[in-house]
């Protein structure tokens, strides 16, 4: 088949390198966002599927917008596609370019439609506590992500997991249906069954201030908002006026016999006091510094005991 794709992070890369290196398709281009500003010197970065198509020089488009953007409809309506693949492209598609494509937009989608329809259903699925999530096939229709579905395959979510080692995986899972799924498509085999819009639920793009940590939380609730809000917007707090990531922890459930929010210093690290125990950060990262291991993170500490939380949060 004549294929267009389009995507952007790395968790498209996966399904992208698996039509190139594994299927006879001919991927005729690519659309993807256009390069960023990043870091300090604001160089512009590349997307990852753009440097991937330029390695195996597929054509690449990056419209700043598709709305209203005829020079680009034009590029898919006399491009003779047979099918569009979309993975975390990050943009509306107009509904008027649907019919373009003879087998129309698939997409893959991150998770077990119609559960968490929308731009976060890695990090929601994780936030909500799920146990089971996956990735769908879907054609892509006017409503996000609320078109019928080709395929689904599941997958248990670690209780230790964090949304970046999910994503990695659930990119796997999707390049390998997405492979399963397009011959079938094309020979008519297979037929999008819709969804049961009455069980819908979604996944809102993440916000910053959903990672600031309120530690009468329980010591759970708080590891979980670790693991799900990873690599963006992290789970934060703050200690000595400066914001305070918690990348990785564990926690325990016991008498904190402190007031929540208590950072204590330890022989191997440190322990965070809140509502049911402790949170153990395993990584942290203070503001505009590396990472480091709980261990290297405590022998920077200027007092063995701290107050965290509020921009305010100042050693005890």
């Amino acid at each position: 088949m004549r294929i267009a794709f389009m995507g952007t992070p790395m968790f498209a890369v996966e399904a992208l390198k698996a039509l190139v290196e594994r299927t006879t398709h001919e991927i005729v281009f690519v659309v993807t966002q256009p390069d960023k500003p990043q870091g300090r010197g604001l160089r512009l970065v590349s997307p990852p599927v753009k440097i991937l198509a330029n390695r195996h020089n597929i054509p690449v488009h990056q419209p700043a917008s598709l709305k209203a953007n005829e020079q680009m409809r034009m590029v898919f309506a006399s491009a003779g596609l047979d099918i569009v693949v979309v993975v975390a492209y990050g943009k509306m598609i107009p509904a008027d370019w649907l019919g373009l494509p003879r087998f129309g937009f698939v997409n893959v989608h991150a998770s077990l439609l119609p559960e968490f329809r929308g731009a976060s259903p890695i990090n929601r699925a994780i936030l909500a506590g799920k146990t089971v999530t996956g990735v769908s096939i879907m054609r892509i229709e006017e409503e996000m992500d609320a078109g019928p579905v080709y395929a689904r395959v599941s997958t248990p979510i670690g209780e230790d997991e964090d949304a970046s080692s999910l994503a990695d995986r659930l990119s796997v899972l999707g390049a390998e249906k997405l492979l399963e799924v397009l011959p079938l498509i094309a020979s008519g085999a297979l037929t999008a069954e819709p969804q049961d819009h009455a069980r819908a639920t979604y996944a809102p793009p993440l916000r910053r201030e959903e990672g600031e940590i309120d530690w009468t939380m329980s010591a759970r609730a708080i590891c979980t908002m670790v693991r799900g809000l990873v690599p963006w917007p992290c789970a934060y707090t703050f200690l000595d006026g400066k914001m305070l990531k918690i990348l990785k922890a564990r926690w325990e459930k016991a008498a904190p016999g402190e007031p929540p929010g208590t950072m204590l210093r330890q022989k191997r690290g440190v322990c965070i006091a809140c509502a049911d125990g402790f949170v153990i950060p395993l990584e942290l990262q203070t503001e505009g510094k590396r990472p480091l291991s709980g261990e290297a993170f405590a022998c920077g500490l200027r007092s063995p005991r701290a107050h965290l939380g509020g921009q305010g949060g100042v050693d005890a």
